[in-house]
């Protein structure tokens, strides 16, 4: 299959594999071509890429990134993408000062709506950033990347891993917390927002406790529940949490931003994540309804897809697996579901273990100092020497250093039941969608999938 491809050079480099412009020999088309590291000799390659492919062909919207074709050649894998042109980090880049109100609210309007459509099929993406939302010439938006997004754990169940880039990490991330939900990225939605208006990230740390000490400056403390997971979390062991000497709230350190700019921020940037509000009810925020924005944004963003449509008329009606590639996935399930049960027993017989002893020495306390910089598998959290996720091609601006990235652990993730798809929400833009009959509901047929520029 990539024999019909000719590379017309890099786009951009990461820990698992790079992105190249390639165009399709025989019609023409300009493609985005995702190559990855080889999957059987790093587990966490192949996992990332399975795992890509599986959560993305059960998606499809408008302001996701479409998905033409998978192939396996050479111990790789190869995603092909539609070629978007450009990302909201290349024009924070161009605009150091920040977006323009307008473009921001167009902007910020379709990346909840693609997240609106993820979260109500319960998958969360968990790396929203600027350089995953990809724009195209026409100003339409499409969320990218989805690498580490992944289902909905049951109730009760845990996460096993958990990756978001650290500038947009929410409270309930940077302790530990196994348990976390959609809200995590309501929180980078918020970071994004902010990030959009000014130029600047809001929470520029460079550890996971320089992260809480900006986030503690700006909103106070944490809750109690993400105070007792800290002193709880033995990556912190020895730590206390940041105590700032001086509170620097959102409305001093961004004078500029507007009282309902403000409000809408503050909402996706709830400490507790059971208050910060759903994607699909922060689209009808006063900042989206006031002057009637949703109202002339709707015939203006049709107008905007049947334009990319058009010049790219060849959007796939879904991509069949080939035989070996069900073999694949169907593999790495079994693995996964083998490798849990043979976590589960070693972690009984641990407690059992831990158990005996504290019975035969009380008040001995077995203390574990994890160096601060690699990931761990406890299951409470995991840190390790962060690398930079945007490529060489988007350093233009020096002064702006690249936030950093925990690479997932490479404990398989716990098997869970995802529950029934609920309806897609009705929203003020749901016209867009059912004009062009480009959002469907999940199934194995649609092959959208995600890509990082």
């Amino acid at each position: 299959m990539m024999e019909k491809y000719e590379n017309l050079g890099l786009v951009g480099e990461g820990s698992y594999g790079m992105v190249m412009k390639c165009r399709n020999r025989e019609s023409g088309r300009i493609v985005a071509i995702k190559k990855f590291l080889e999957c059987e000799d790093d587990k966490t390659v192949r996992k990332i890429a399975l795992r890509e492919i599986k959560m993305l062909k059960q998606l499809r919207h408008v302001n996701l990134v479409n998905l033409l074709e998978v192939c396996k050649k050479k111990r790789r894998w190869y995603l092909v993408f539609e070629f978007v042109e450009r990302t909201v980090l290349d024009e924070l880049e161009q605009y150091p000062a920040g977006l323009d109100h307008t473009r921001v609210r167009k902007y910020l309007f379709q990346i909840l709506r693609a997240i609106t459509f993820c979260h109500q099929h319960n998958i969360i993406h968990r790396d929203i950033k600027p350089e995953n939302i990809l724009v195209s010439q026409s100003g339409v938006v499409k969320l990218c990347d989805f690498g580490f997004a992944r289902t909905m754990a049951a109730p009760g169940e845990v996460y096993t891993d958990y990756v978001a880039t650290r500038w947009y990490r929410a409270p309930e991330l940077l302790v530990g917390d196994t348990k976390y939900g959609k809200a995590v990225d309501v929180w980078a939605v918020g970071c994004l927002f902010v990030e959009m208006l000014t130029g600047e990230p809001l929470f520029p740390g460079d550890s996971d406790i320089d992260q809480l000490y900006h986030i503690i400056r700006c909103f106070g403390n944490l809750t109690p529940q993400h105070q007792e997971l800290f002193y709880k979390n033995p990556v912190f062991t020895g730590v206390s949490l940041p105590e700032p000497t001086e509170r620097e709230p959102l409305e001093k350190r961004f004078p500029k931003l507007s009282s309902c700019e403000t409000d809408l921020t503050k909402m996706c940037l709830q400490m507790d994540p059971d208050n910060r509000p759903p994607c699909s009810e922060l689209q009808e925020h006063e900042f989206f309804t006031k002057d009637g924005f949703h109202v002339r944004f709707s015939p203006e963003l049709t107008g905007k897809i049947q334009r990319d449509l058009k010049e790219n008329p060849s959007v796939p009606k879904g991509s069949k697996s080939t035989k070996k590639e069900r073999d694949e996935m169907t593999k790495k399930e079994r693995e996964d579901s083998v490798s849990k049960r043979s976590n589960a027993n070693l972690k009984l017989k641990e407690c059992k273990s831990l158990k005996g002893a504290a019975l035969e020495s009380k008040g001995t306390a077995i203390e574990s100092k994890p160096e601060r910089d690699r990931i761990e598998t406890t299951g409470t959290s995991k840190t390790q020497s962060d690398e930079t996720d945007r490529t060489p091609e988007a350093t233009a601006v020096p002064t702006r250093p690249a936030p950093v990235k925990d690479q997932i652990t490479e404990q398989p993730p716990k098997t869970s039941i995802t529950p029934s798809i609920p309806p897609i929400t009705q929203n003020p833009l749901a016209i867009i969608s059912n004009t062009l009959n480009v959002s469907m509901a999940m199934g194995p047929s649609p092959s959208s999938l995600s890509l990082r520029y």
